[in-house]
């Protein structure tokens, strides 16, 4: 019983906990734009089979490690590069991940106004959300129990660090949802964020790792100065409000 709450297990736990809850943010800023699409009635439901999905998937992986190890094995070859199951789900991902983006943010800006396609309808379905969300919770899956894997040898740890992230998403996936479609700002700021993660996936598929720790420093630093323009702007419009008030007085 003691060997299983070593120092260098629990420092392991903590570390994979961590990094799991980093990885979450992924899937709560893709959620929480897919599940903005639906009526605001469905939302939480979405946010809440989104992320079960996410569960469901993550786990299911973590007792499949010996096909997973397997996906990592070189499949092809091109120009002397090899690709594996993995590279290609990874890359395959980062594609849907930018088209989505893209799409989401050319809605937002231009094309508001837009008569909806059936193909647009479908997207924004019920079915059509919880579909787009299963897709990316796979990628995001993936990519999580891999870095799982190499990182400690105890199943109960995955597991563990698993169930904290869920219950993490659960607990703020619906805040930050309803606050990145109260600011259209955040909502674009996070597609951009979308696209890099997705930029991030296809070059980890080509071989080429880009630190997490880079990618979410960029970010953070995005956030802290989007939260100054905020600041900014409900200092203005507190300021014109009074001067309004005064004005009128």
């Amino acid at each position: 019983m003691e060997s299983l709450f070593t120092a260098e297990i629990l420092i392991a736990l903590a570390t994979l906990t961590a990094l799991e809850l980093v990885l979450g943010i992924d899937n709560i800023i893709f959620i929480s734009i897919l599940a903005g699409r639906l009526p605001p009635e469905q939302r939480a439901r979405a946010r809440r089979l989104g992320i079960a999905g996410a569960a469901i998937t993550r786990l299911g992986l973590l007792f499949a490690i010996v096909w997973i190890t397997r996906l990592t094995y070189p499949v092809f070859e091109v120009f002397g590069h090899p690709f594996s199951w993995r590279d290609m789900i990874l890359i395959g991902g980062g594609l849907f991940l930018i088209g989505k983006a893209t799409l989401e943010i050319h809605h937002k800006i231009e094309g508001a106004g837009e008569p909806e396609t059936g193909m647009k309808r479908m997207a924004s379905s019920f079915a059509g959300v919880i579909a787009q969300i299963m897709v990316l919770d796979i990628v995001f899956s993936l990519d999580s129990i891999i870095t799982a894997v190499g990182m400690v040898d105890e199943r109960w740890v995955m597991v563990t660090a698993i169930v904290v992230s869920i219950a993490f998403m659960l607990a703020f996936a619906g805040p930050i949802g309803d606050f990145v479609e109260r600011h259209p700002t955040v909502k674009v700021l996070a597609l951009s964020f979308l696209i890099m993660i997705g930029l991030v996936l296809i070059a980890d598929g080509f071989g080429m790792h880009i630190p997490k720790g880079y990618v979410y420093t960029a970010m953070a630093f995005s956030v802290f100065v989007e939260a100054i323009n905020m600041w900014i702007r409900s200092r203005e419009k507190k300021a014109a409000a009074a001067a309004g008030e005064a004005g009128g007085g």
